[in-house]
């Protein structure tokens, strides 16, 4: 245990069994565990629930929600205290449980910097009405959370929260992060919803029962084979408007008609695809559609009883949603081609991700062997006994 704190002071809403995913609720401030342990109530059952004192005697929470460019000494407090309650929790929870942090206002900040600093160690995690600890010394670079399904509310007239680290967060998660994240925006101000308190609770149901039923990947995550030198370039300007909500568009920066109509030829020109309206998207979306191989992982399909591996959305947007093997889908939003979508990982394909539609020439031939690196996703048997068909 670190020598700067004393052993955590930790609740729980049942008895712990290492069997079971764990829930670790962090607090705000001017709360302590006994309060937030009540949260436990109301989200699934099956996970065990605990609750962390913040080991801030003065504070009365995990305070780095207050971050305003303190800058090293926040930084510094930021690391230690980390550091604390990663020793405690790789104690209980070795590699293969899975953890999802859940933090309230100031434990959001805290559970934020646990969750950029080492991305791989969660299975998801929940900022509510916080914000994440900017310039505190953790990486926010693009595409960093890539994979990581994240939950994000936020009260619209919440005072508590400086509104520019609230809508610096929401940007960042929602955009360069490369999360999966599940958004939502009450109209009141720094309190818990019932309407968010259930909808969290569906949401860590699904995403525990997503990797109890897919397994996992093979280790060859593919490559760019049709892209020149086999690399894909960096996109060119600022992403554009893309919805928050399901269903999820593209609002800004739309791929003319014309660019659109040639990619949509190109890609009925792929082996086996045929195309008629989305299993699964909007009115007016074009799926695209292969023969399934039982041998085939579902997380390269949309829509695996479908075959859809992939849909062009309507002339208004131009964008597509398609599956790719989870490394390429976070270089793809790494270097601006494309942002998760929120149910990524939750329901729907690890690596699914929505590709902005190309705006001219250059863009279509990249946006073109982005697709057909989904084709090929979906068109490669696993070898036997490999990932999860």
């Amino acid at each position: 245990m670190n020598d700067a704190f004393a052993e955590p002071t930790v609740v729980w809403h049942s008895p712990d069994t290492t069997d079971r995913p764990l829930v670790v609720l962090l607090h705000g401030r001017g709360a302590d565990e006994t309060g937030i342990i009540g949260l436990a109530g109301h989200l699934p059952k099956g996970p065990s629930y605990a609750a962390v004192r913040a080991p801030i005697p003065a504070g009365g929470g995990y305070a780095w929600f207050a971050n305003r460019g303190i800058g090293r000494p926040v930084a510094e407090s930021l690391k230690q205290t980390m550091a604390w309650f990663r020793t405690w929790l790789d104690h209980l929870a070795p590699a293969g449980r899975p953890v999802i942090l859940v933090g309230f206002s100031g434990g959001a900040a805290f559970a934020g910097g646990l969750l950029l600093s080492d991305p791989q160690r969660f299975a998801s995690a929940a900022i509510l009405y916080g914000t994440l600890p900017f310039d505190a010394g953790v990486p926010t670079s693009p595409a960093r959370l890539a994979g990581v399904p994240v939950f994000v509310a936020q009260g619209e007239t919440d005072t508590i929260i400086p509104r520019e680290l609230l809508d610096r967060t929401w940007t960042y998660l929602l955009g360069d992060s490369g999360a999966p994240s599940y958004a939502r925006r009450d109209p009141g101000g720094h309190n818990l919803t019932n309407t968010t308190v259930a909808e969290l609770g569906g949401w860590i149901a699904e995403r525990l029962h997503f990797l109890a039923s897919r397994g996992t990947l093979p280790s060859d995550d593919g490559t760019w084979s049709n892209l020149p030198d086999g690399a894909l370039p960096a996109r060119s300007g600022a992403r554009p408007d893309v919805s928050w909500s399901i269903p999820q568009e593209q609002r800004s920066d739309n791929s003319p008609r014309q660019v659109r109509e040639r990619l949509l030829n190109r890609v009925l020109a792929l082996p086996g695809v045929t195309a008629r309206q989305s299993a699964i998207s909007v009115p007016g979306a074009t799926g695209f559609m292969i023969e399934r191989d039982p041998r085939t992982p579902l997380d390269a399909f949309l829509v695996p009883q479908a075959g859809e591996f992939a849909h062009l959305h309507p002339e208004h947007d131009g964008s597509l949603h398609m599956a790719l093997p989870p490394a390429l889908a976070r270089e793809a939003i790494a270097k601006g081609w494309g942002v998760a979508h929120p149910l990524a990982g939750i329901r729907l394909a690890r690596g699914m991700v929505m590709i902005y539609g190309p705006r001219n020439d250059a863009e279509l031939d990249v946006v073109t062997g982005i697709l057909q690196t989904s084709h090929a996703y979906a068109t490669a048997p696993l070898p036997a006994g490999s990932g999860n068909a």
